[in-house]
């Protein structure tokens, strides 16, 4: 597929955004520091959707999270996840720590299962040795009451200097913005049919949440694309936000 690649900038709001192009089925991705811009019709809806989920209701999701996501993967093990390549594109540090590492051998992986909100990490990691951490679709699904304590368990076993590769939904996602009346848990916090729950970052929120746990902000974008349907002829509006979190060196 051909690309081309624009770069744009905007003097007045003093960020600039890269735009990419598809030459064959115009659909494009932009990257930048601004939000998606919701429609007249998007506004109305999102601001009369105001009543959330009951509270008993809401502490039942919590305690059976880790079951509703355990029957998500089981339903869909071989129908839903796709190998999209964008990983390697889009976080390069995952390629050459990959590829440049002398000492990588597939034997020498651990595998473990653990929940980043209880589960010390350090009772299966080594504490500052990890080079790179990918939160890839992770914090979504936690509670924003919970999401530090993620943090506060990554940070013990990052090395100082090397970051967390970061990509989640972003605000006004299409996935968001289909959520029905009756779906809402809080602000930018809804719950699936099926019981599972995704929360939709804004940068400023992402960026709070990284450095009152010590981190240092590298890079925090939206990346806004579409993804088409070419059989029914539709476009669908897609935001994500993607960001690198430093461990900062220690001051001596």
């Amino acid at each position: 597929m051909k690309e081309s690649r624009m770069f744009q900038e905007n003097a007045s709001a003093n960020c600039s955004s890269i735009v990419t192009t598809s030459a064959e089925d115009g659909a494009f991705q932009k990257r930048g520091h601004s939000a998606r811009i919701l429609s007249p019709e998007e506004a109305e809806r999102l601001a009369k959707d105001q009543v959330l989920v009951s509270e008993f209701k809401q502490l039942r999701l919590e305690k059976e999270a880790q079951k509703n996501w355990d029957l998500f993967y089981k339903r869909n093990s071989t129908n839903f996840f796709k190998d999209r390549h964008w990983t390697t594109r889009e976080f390069q540090e995952l390629k050459a720590c990959r590829e440049k590492n002398a000492l990588y051998s597939a034997e020498r992986c651990k595998a473990f299962q653990c929940d980043l909100t209880k589960d010390d990490l350090l009772e299966n990691i080594p504490a500052e040795s990890v080079d790179v951490v990918t939160l890839i679709f992770v914090l979504s699904a936690i509670h924003p009451d919970k999401m530090h304590l993620v943090l506060k368990n990554i940070y013990k076993v990052l090395k100082p200097g090397k970051c967390i590769l970061f990509r989640d939904y972003g605000l006004y996602d299409h996935t968001m913005l289909r959520f029905k009346s009756g779906n809402k848990l809080g602000e930018n916090f809804y719950v699936r049919q099926d019981g599972t729950r995704s929360y939709f970052f804004t940068k400023e929120f992402l960026s709070q949440l990284f450095e009152a746990e010590g981190y240092e902000q590298v890079v925090n974008e939206y990346v806004q694309r579409e993804t088409v349907n070419r059989k029914e002829d539709l476009r669908v509006p897609r935001v994500f936000l993607q960001s690198k979190f430093q461990k900062p060196f220690s001051k001596t």
